[in-house]
């Protein structure tokens, strides 16, 4: 016996269905990861790395003109550049007519060169940020929430420096610890001066990858490639001076300073 249906009453037993089908797909869609609010990497890298610069002196005098130190990113309000301290040079170079610069991308092999001063300085976490003039550059937005262990992130810079030319060059991979920044050691044999003063300035936590970094990289975003949020600034030099001064041989590990120490030295600058 087939069933009988009144006026209405099928069609909105199809609507039903239907309805229900359409809840089951998205269910499944997102226990599989598949949301249409998140970017791919490959489309959040190209929004990135028009904010990512290079950073370093200008010299009308040298070959090259440019000499390549680190990486740095654009924060708002698109005149401010966050880097690392150790990038910036000694007080010496003005006097040998060079000036502190940065080079922006605005198209593939396209550079333009701007000046730029150092408006406010944490050495105790090795952060700087620097202020330009000329148009604004597209910022980066800040996370306000810190990441957790495994969380999967992204980073880009410009590894080996003009060795390779300049390109930005994204590694992935994820945050494997989050950890205090200066470790016990064994005896007093183990501690260098570099040590002594991050232990005397105050131990913080930084986050520990399991992507690699190398130099020139010091000072770039470390960035949440789902939405694109900073979450740190990578940092070899400081952290591994404080950290692994017990090993005989470098452990090759990459670390990030977070982007919360950032929030007081903007509020300075601004």
């Amino acid at each position: 016996m087939s069933a009988v249906c009144f006026p209405g009453s099928c069609e909105q037993s199809r609507a039903r269905r239907r309805g229900v089908k359409l809840f089951g797909w998205a269910v499944l869609a997102t226990s599989l990861g598949c949301s249409p609010a998140r970017a791919d990497l490959p489309e959040m890298v190209a929004r990135i790395k028009p904010s990512v610069v290079l950073v370093g002196v200008y010299s009308p005098t040298d070959s090259p003109r440019f000499g390549f130190r680190g990486t740095g990113f654009v924060v708002d309000p698109g005149n401010l550049v966050i880097t690392n301290a150790h990038v910036l040079p000694d007080s010496a170079f003005s006097e040998l007519g060079k000036s502190l610069s940065i080079q922006v991308w605005s198209a593939p092999s396209q550079w333009s060169l701007r000046s730029v001063k150092v408006v406010a300085l944490d050495r105790a976490r090795d952060l700087a940020v620097l202020g330009f003039e000329g148009p604004a550059i597209t910022a980066l937005k800040l996370a306000t929430v810190r990441p957790s262990e495994g969380m999967g992130i992204a980073f880009i810079g410009f590894p080996v420096g003009g060795a390779l030319g300049y390109s930005h060059v994204t590694h992935r991979g994820i945050i494997s610890s989050i950890a205090s920044m200066a470790l016990p050691t064994a005896n007093s044999h183990q501690l260098n001066e570099r040590a002594v003063r991050q232990l005397r300035s105050g131990n913080f936590d930084i986050y520990q990858l399991d992507a690699t970094a190398y130099p020139g990289n010091s000072g770039g975003p470390i960035f949440n490639p789902e939405n694109g949020e900073v979450v740190g600034v990578i940092n070899s030099v400081l952290i591994k001076g404080s950290r692994e001064t017990a090993l005989t041989q470098p452990s090759g590990i990459s670390y990030g300073i977070p982007i919360e120490h950032t929030a007081r030295l903007l509020q300075n600058s601004r």
